[in-house]
């Protein structure tokens, strides 16, 4: 995937709103026929969810496009996915606007006392105690807004014990942000992965922002093609993953966690979740915290005494 080119004073906004259940599909259909990384945007105050993804003026949009992305999100909705209004918005934007255009959407956050996080073009100050990050996600995913990376954000900073050595793994890292909140924590060692390239550059950008680069390691991998077992386990791993890649894999997540280890799972939609639990109970794995919000249910896991 890719970002708009800089060639082009302005760019295309293509926007969708949606339902949040089809979210992670839309992002797919998105990515797959315009080739460039799209965000997603949600008012929780109004409920609504905007999938965007930005042009290059030189690429091709029509009505004939616009038909067929139509017909492709009439196919979601055919696979059982709600995807709401599903209102097609194409506009010409400036170019300095789309470098700016998510800003309004992510706002400072705390975490359980521990953990500030915060954009770097606001200047709000940690309180004594807390730890500090800084962040600027740009297109990938990953502010702490979204339900599923906050919980994931207050089940690292609940798990840590200080003066106790506790390494991570955060799979599907996006911006960074679990695995920079995890080093400010004092977790060590740290390993980070995502599929996707964009998302490595830009975590690995904000991880030497916040002085940590040092302390976690960063990189391109793919979970499906990760060996089945691993000699390295980690006393916490947080799985940030769609429902289908969670249950497919299962097996070789769980493989990654200390036997008294904490696993972390989030990016599952609430009708999905009891699928996610089964497939990960038959592996030992004991449902101790959950969380509901709007349409994402997370959860983590122990595995159950024998």
């Amino acid at each position: 995937m890719a970002r708009p080119s800089l060639k082009s004073k302005q760019l295309r906004k293509v926007s969708l709103e949606i339902h949040a259940e089809s979210e992670e599909a839309v992002l797919e259909l998105l990515a797959a026929r315009f080739c460039n990384t799209p965000s997603i945007y949600s008012d929780f105050e109004t409920g609504q969810t905007i999938a965007i993804v930005y042009l290059d003026a030189d690429e091709v949009w029509s009505k004939r496009v616009e038909k067929e992305l139509a017909a492709e999100l009439n196919n979601i909705q055919d696979c059982g996915l709600n995807v709401g209004p599903a209102l097609i918005r194409a506009e010409w934007i400036k170019r300095e606007d789309w470098a700016n255009a998510w800003k309004r959407h992510f706002k400072p956050m705390s975490i359980g006392g521990k953990l500030l996080i915060r954009p770097g073009w606001i200047k709000r100050k940690a309180k004594p105690g807390q730890a500090l990050v800084v962040l600027n996600p740009g297109l990938s995913f990953g502010t702490g807004q979204h339900a599923t990376t906050s919980f994931c954000l207050h089940q690292l900073a609940k798990a840590r014990k200080k003066g106790t050595a506790q390494s991570f793994m955060d799979m599907g890292t996006g911006s960074g942000i679990l695995a920079i909140a995890a080093a400010k924590l004092g977790y060590s060692p740290i390993d980070a992965f995502d599929y996707d390239p964009e998302s490595v550059r830009v975590a690995k950008e904000n991880a030497t922002k916040n002085k940590v680069a040092d302390k976690l390691k960063l990189k391109q991998a793919d979970l499906t093609k990760l060996p089945a077992t691993s000699r390295q386990r980690y006393d916490i791993v947080c799985a940030n993953l769609i429902y289908d890649l969670l249950v497919a894999e299962a097996p070789k997540i769980s493989a990654r966690v200390q036997p008294n280890g904490i696993l972390v799972l989030a990016g599952i939609l609430e009708t999905q979740f009891a699928k996610v639990e089964e497939a990960f109970g038959q592996l030992g794995w004991k449902l101790v915290a959950s969380k509901v919000e709007k349409e994402w249910r997370s959860g983590s896991f122990r595995r159950a005494a024998v």
